[in-house]
């Protein structure tokens, strides 16, 4: 993953970062359910979701990182 990925961030933390923590598997303490973000993924015959999902949301960072790094500099008269 390219580190400028990480640079584009969304509140206090970067975009892929965000994405990465959400689409954990994870059990509830108190009832031992599994929730399994994959199972969504499979059920609709993609369970290649997430690491597409991943994919996107790092181009979509380096991308825009590229075009803000780009833009002018403002000065202010």
């Amino acid at each position: 993953m390219p580190e400028e990925a990480h640079n584009y961030v969304l509140g206090s933390r970067p975009a892929l970062d965000w994405v990465l923590r959400q689409y954990q598997v994870t059990t509830d303490k108190a009832s031992g359910i599994v929730n399994d973000p994959n199972d969504w993924g499979r059920e609709l015959g993609q369970p290649s979701y997430i690491v597409d999902l991943v994919k996107k949301v790092t181009t979509v960072s380096v991308e825009t990182m590229r075009i803000v790094r780009e833009l002018p500099t403002l000065t202010l008269d």
